[in-house]
This record gives structure tokens, C-alpha cells and sequence, in this order.
């Protein structure tokens, strides 16, 4: 896949966090679950969509991947937010969660991708 085409989808995901974000809080709202069980599931069906469009693996392996990566992210985005570091401009530290997951997941989408090309070019 192209650079151009990467960036193209990549930036396509970042929008798709950003904007499913409220929709998957007002979700588990409505569904009275706990908010990261709701992003997490909801963050993972975007990664599997996204899996099967441009991973292109077994479906056992895109799964496993999209899964990996919500989690990891999520994760990791909780953990950057306790951080703090962006208390002036973002008081309750939501939009930096909700920044450094998308962020997040797309650096790892792009690991997995590289990690795709080497193994395919090994061969």
C-alpha cells in the first residue's frame, strides 16, 4: 500500500475515534454499562473493520490484532492521561484520553502494518 493511501486511511481512522467516541459514551450510557467497557468493545469493532480492510489476513489473526490494539490503546491512553501533562488547556483530561487513544491506535496499526511487509517480503 501506497504512503499516500496510509495516510489517507489512517486519517480517516483518526476522525472515526474521534467522532464514535461521544456516540459510545452516550451508548453505554443508555445500555448503563462502565464507559471503558463500551469504548473498548466499540473501538474494537472500528479495528476490526478496519483489519479486514487493509490488513487483509486470516480472519482469526485480524480479530486478534484489532482486539490487541483497542486494548493497548485504551490502555495506554489512561495511562498518558494520568500524566497530566496537558492540565491547563484540558482541565477533566477527557479530549487529551480520547486524542491519545486515537493516536495511539494508529501508531500501533501502523507497527502491525510494517510488521505485515517484512514478514511478506521475507519469503
Amino acid at each position: 500500500m501506497k504512503p499516500q493511501v496510509r495516510i489517507l486511511i489512517y486519517s480517516i481512522l483518526f476522525f472515526l475515534y474521534l467522532s464514535s467516541t461521544p456516540l459510545l459514551l452516550t451508548l453505554g450510557e443508555k445500555l448503563k454499562t462502565d464507559p471503558f467497557i463500551t469504548l473498548g468493545f466499540g473501538f474494537a469493532l472500528l479495528n476490526i473493520a478496519y483489519a479486514f480492510f487493509a490488513l487483509k489476513w486470516t480472519v482469526l489473526l485480524n480479530v486478534i490484532c484489532a482486539i490487541a490494539i483497542a486494548a493497548l490503546a485504551l490502555f495506554l491512553a489512561l495511562k498518558f492521561t494520568n500524566l497530566h501533562l496537558f492540565l491547563n488547556y484540558d482541565p477533566y483530561q477527557v479530549k487529551t484520553a480520547i486524542l491519545a487513544n486515537a493516536v495511539f491506535s494508529i501508531i500501533f496499526w501502523e507497527i502491525v502494518y510494517q510488521v505485515k511487509i517484512r514478514k511478506h517480503t521475507t519469503r
